[in-house]
């Protein structure tokens, strides 16, 4: 109820503060318009040439993408460097150059490697999502009880046996971390990675808002990138709680 006090009461906030022209409409749309935009977007293809759906299907189809080779590449990494030491001097120095590079920069040279297109916008995705997988993987593993891990060795265990028994659960926590962090940057990447000469998609609608002084399409895009990563969130969260209950 609290929730959605608060939700309500900024929404009508808002909307006062627009409807008495203490914020100009011109500036910024009232949230009745957004509802009335965002039923209306659903057949209607102004100014970006695509419906709502379609904006939405495109953007998932990139960021999806990007993040779920994050996912695959990025915690198996960080969960090998944070376990086996020679791989950790050997690789992390590497990743330390890379890790402050922001995922923008990367545009031109993708552009030169992968052309425009699907491939190219994933890209960027992928390397926003890949850092914080690869570090909360690394961390986890790194935070392992060294009691567990004693005792591990004293009934017998291997190296390997150690890892997967017993760093990689305690890491977990963490890797789920590691991934909600990944989703939120894979869509605030989003708008750059569809700056890729994308026809279609969230970004492209925010872009095409922006050309057109649209402030009611660029909020509208905004709104429902947000609702859509509280999903995920939501989503991660169920999955979480399922996979470590013990915890």
């Amino acid at each position: 109820m609290l929730s959605f006090a608060g939700i309500m009461s900024f929404l009508l906030v808002w909307q006062v503060l627009v409807m008495t022209g203490l914020v100009s409409g011109r500036h910024i749309a009232m949230p009745t318009e957004l509802i009335a935009l965002f039923v209306s977007k659903f057949t209607d293809t102004s100014p970006d040439g695509a419906t709502l759906p379609t904006s939405v299907w495109a953007s998932l189809n990139v960021s999806l993408t990007g993040l779920s080779l994050a996912i695959v590449f990025g915690v198996p990494l960080g969960l090998c460097l944070g376990w086996f030491k020679g791989l950790d001097r050997l690789i992390t120095p590497i990743f330390e150059i890379i890790r402050p590079i922001p995922p923008v920069s990367w545009i031109p040279l993708t552009i030169m490697w992968l052309g425009i297109g699907l491939r190219a916008r994933a890209f960027i995705i992928f390397f926003s999502a890949f850092i914080p997988c690869v570090i909360n993987s690394y961390t986890g593993v790194k935070l392992t009880n060294k009691t567990l891990i004693n005792v591990a060795k004293t009934s017998g265990a291997s190296n390997v046996e150690i890892f997967f028994k017993v760093a990689i659960p305690s890491a977990l926590p963490m890797v789920f971390t590691g991934i909600r962090v990944a989703v939120g940057n894979a869509w605030s990447t989003l708008v750059a990675a569809e700056m890729l000469a994308a026809s279609a998609g969230l970004g492209f609608m925010i872009l095409m808002g922006r050309q057109f002084a649209r402030p009611d399409i660029i909020l509208l895009g905004m709104l429902v990138i947000g609702l859509i990563g509280m999903t995920f969130n939501w989503i991660l969260s169920f999955v979480e709680n399922r996979v470590i209950k013990w915890r």
